[in-house]
C-alpha cells in the first residue's frame, strides 16, 4: 500500500506540474507580466498549499517538530535540492536586476523568521507580524508587476489566444494534481520514516519537508526542461517567502508553538546559509549552472546525513 501511494503520488505530481507550468506561462502572457512575477505569486502560493495543510494539522495534533520543521526543511529543500536538480536539467539564467527585489525580500524574511525562532517559540504576535509582512510583500509585488518591473517582452511561442477561463482551468488542474500527489507521497513517506525511529523534528525537516516540497520540485524541473528558468527561480523564491510568512504566520496565529531545540542547532542556520548563497549567486552572476546545481545537491545530501546521525532520535 505504501509503495502504491508513492507511485501514485509521483504520477500525479509530474502530470500536475506540467499543467501548472503551462498555465503559469500562459497567465503571464495574458496579463503582460514577467513569468518570474507569476512564479513568485500564483505558482508559489499554489505549490506551498501542502506545507500549509501539513503544518496546521501537525500543530493541532501537538507536533511542533513536524509543524515548524516542515517550514524550515521545505525552504532548505527548495534551495538546495530543488534548484540544484533544476539546474542540472537546464542551467537557470535570469537577469540579476529582475531578482534584486525578490532576493532582498527572501533574505529579509529569512532573517526575520530566524530572529523570531531564536526566542524559542512562535507566539500570536509573531504570527500576526509575519502575516502583515506577507500582505506587504504581495501588494508590493503586484504594484511592481503593474508598473512593468521585471516584465520582459513575451516571446511569440509563449503568447496564447486561449480564453482566461481555460488558462485558469489549466492552473486548477495542475494545482489539484500536485496537492493530491504530494498528500499521497507524504503519507507513504511518513509511514516508512516511522519505522526508522527518529525524532519528530528530524522527520519534519527532512521526510515531511521533501514530501510537501515535491510540487515545487516537479514544477521547477518541468520549468527548466521547458526552458522557463524564470518560473523555476521565481517559484522557489516565492515559495520560501510564502513558507515563512504565510505558513509560519497562520500556524503561529491559530496555534502558537515552541520551536524545538533540534531545529535551532542546525536546520535554521543551514536555511540561512543556503539563502545567502543562492541570492548572492543570482544577484551577482545571474546564471545558476550545472556545476552549481551539483554542488547544492551535494550539500543537501551532506545535510541529510548529518540530520540522521547519532543524535537523530533526540529532541
Amino acid at each position: 500500500m505504501i509503495y502504491l501511494q508513492l507511485l501514485g503520488g509521483f504520477v500525479l505530481l509530474l502530470g500536475g506540474a506540467e499543467f501548472l507550468v503551462r498555465g503559469a506561462v500562459q497567465l503571464a502572457a495574458r496579463l503582460g507580466v514577467s513569468p518570474l512575477i507569476v512564479g513568485l505569486t500564483v505558482v508559489a502560493y499554489c505549490t506551498t498549499m501542502p506545507e500549509l495543510f501539513v503544518s496546521l494539522e501537525a500543530a493541532f495534533r501537538g507536533a511542533p517538530g513536524i509543524a515548524i520543521g516542515n517550514i524550515v526543511g521545505s525552504n532548505i529543500c527548495n534551495l538546495l535540492l530543488i534548484l540544484g536538480a533544476a539546474a542540472c536539467v537546464w542551467p537557470l539564467a535570469v537577469e540579476p536586476r529582475e531578482v534584486r527585489f525578490e532576493g532582498c525580500a527572501v533574505m529579509g524574511v529569512t532573517l526575520l523568521f530566524l530572529g523570531l525562532a531564536l526566542t524559542g517559540s512562535l507566539s500570536l504576535f509573531d504570527g500576526v507580524l509575519l502575516l502583515v509582512c506577507l500582505a506587504a510583500f504581495t501588494v508590493i509585488s503586484y504594484r511592481r508587476a503593474r508598473s512593468g518591473h521585471g516584465a520582459p517582452e513575451v516571446e511569440e511561442e509563449t503568447a496564447t489566444d486561449k480564453p482566461l477561463w481555460m488558462v485558469l482551468g489549466t492552473l486548477a488542474i495542475g494545482l489539484g494534481c500536485v496537492i493530491g500527489g504530494s498528500n499521497l507521497l507524504v503519507e507513504g513517506a511518513i509511514g516508512l520514516a516511522r519505522t526508522i525511529g527518529v525524532s519528530e523534528a528530524v522527520i519534519g525537516v527532512t521526510v515531511v519537508a521533501v514530501g510537501t516540497s515535491l510540487p515545487e520540485l516537479a514544477t521547477a524541473v518541468v520549468s527548466a526542461y521547458r526552458r522557463h528558468p524564470e518560473v523555476a527561480v521565481g517559484n522557489v523564491l516565492g515559495a520560501n517567502i510564502f513558507n515563512l510568512l504565510a505558513i509560519g504566520g497562520v500556524v503561529a496565529t491559530v496555534h502558537p508553538l515552541d520551536v524545538p531545540g533540534r531545529l535551532l542547532d542546525l536546520a535554521v542556520w543551514v536555511m540561512l546559509a543556503a539563502t545567502v548563497a543562492l541570492v548572492s549567486w543570482l544577484m551577482f552572476r545571474g546564471r545558476f549552472g550545472r556545476p552549481a546545481g551539483l554542488l547544492f545537491l551535494a550539500v543537501y545530501a551532506a545535510y541529510v546525513v548529518v540530520e540522521y546521525g547519532p543524535s537523530a532520535g533526540a529532541g
